[in-house]
């Protein structure tokens, strides 16, 4: 099949605002273009594509938001998205399924900034690394005012707290970050970036299939990039501090293509396809050559005094060699 047409309603300026999707109107016109374009259900199709978008919320894809991912280049999310949608409406009739994910947070929790506190009761500003040595140290407590609220004694939270740390160096993870108060679940950040919203939902009702949406992130005790797993599974005593999700492989081997992008391209991206490609190498690893990154839908964090690019492009590079595929959305007419 050829190429869509991008639909009129469709405006490249407005996709790093917030604004209200039409839903009606759009369903009008996902019917008339499914008409117009002899689009068939997504169930009739013999070659099934899976488009699993990450975390492509307010929170992460429009400036002036808490963890707005601009990159290096500082518009970083706003044009991915914009590639993307234009992706999703030309491809409309190649994809049978739209997955997001969405990352969902609470105030108490490891990562923002009432989790820990100083011997003076103070809490780390946003961007903070909490290294082992910071613990060890005495630098940062675990708040002894959320035990009661999350289920623990101090002792307990603060003992999760050093063996959390000491984990992630061992595993050669990201230090614990302290991020801003982002993704908050009932807030606009938590939401899907307009653009993108709208752009799933007029591919549901064109194609006549439902997206899903898969929610990660609400375990207290870890960090949460991949939507997969945690980064740490227990605590120190056996404890569960989170569990994998075996959906992605399960559906991974009831496709024929998986393509990948979101935000952000250096976290929850990446983790993504790394906790993936685990699963992949354990059940069998031609199934990586199922799996397609788009490259130029997704950017790394850069923030006061991070930037991850390097590396993300380093493990990008370690991707492919697996047999991942990495494409471009704009040069889909030489692959898709």
């Amino acid at each position: 099949m050829n190429s869509l047409p991008i639909p009129d309603f469709f405006q490249e300026t407005s996709v790093g605002e917030l604004w209200k999707v039409p839903y009606e109107e759009r369903a009008s016109q996902a019917l008339a273009w499914r008409q117009t374009h002899n689009l068939l259900p997504a169930e009739s199709d013999s070659v099934k594509t899976w488009l699993l978008l990450i975390d492509v919320q307010n929170t992460f894809c429009l400036p002036g938001f808490e963890l707005y991912v601009g990159g290096r280049s500082g518009t970083g999310a706003v044009d991915d998205n914009r590639r993307l949608a234009q992706f999703i409406y030309r491809h409309l009739g190649q994809i049978s399924k739209i997955s997001a994910t969405m990352d969902t947070h609470r105030a108490m929790q490891i990562f923002h900034a009432m989790f820990l506190v100083d011997s003076a009761g103070n809490h780390p500003a946003p961007y903070s690394l909490i290294y082992p040595a910071d613990l060890a140290q005495k630098r940062w407590f675990f708040n002894p005012a959320l035990a009661a609220e999350l289920g623990v004694s101090p002792t307990q939270g603060q003992e999760i707290l050093v063996y959390y740390a000491q984990q992630l160096a061992q595993r050669g993870k990201y230090a614990l970050t302290i991020w801003p108060y982002h993704a908050m679940l009932g807030g606009v950040g938590h939401a899907l970036a307009p653009a993108i919203e709208e752009a799933i939902f007029f591919h549901g009702i064109a194609r006549q299939t439902q997206a899903e949406f898969e929610l990660k992130g609400e375990y207290a005790f870890t960090e949460n990039y991949s939507a997969i797993g945690p980064e740490i599974t227990q605590g120190p005593r056996g404890e569960s501090l989170g569990a994998r999700n075996p959906k992605f492989i399960t559906q991974l081997q009831q496709v024929d293509r998986l393509i990948v992008t979101g935000q952000a391209k250096s976290h929850c991206l990446a983790w993504t396809v790394a906790d993936l490609l685990e699963d992949i190498q354990a059940i069998d690893p031609t199934l990586a050559q199922k799996v397609y990154l788009l490259e130029d839908c997704t950017s790394p964090v850069v923030a006061p005094g991070m930037d991850f690019t390097d590396e993300t492009e380093a493990l990008y590079a370690r991707f492919a060699e697996t047999g991942i595929n990495i494409v471009r959305a704009e040069e889909s007419n030489l692959w898709f």
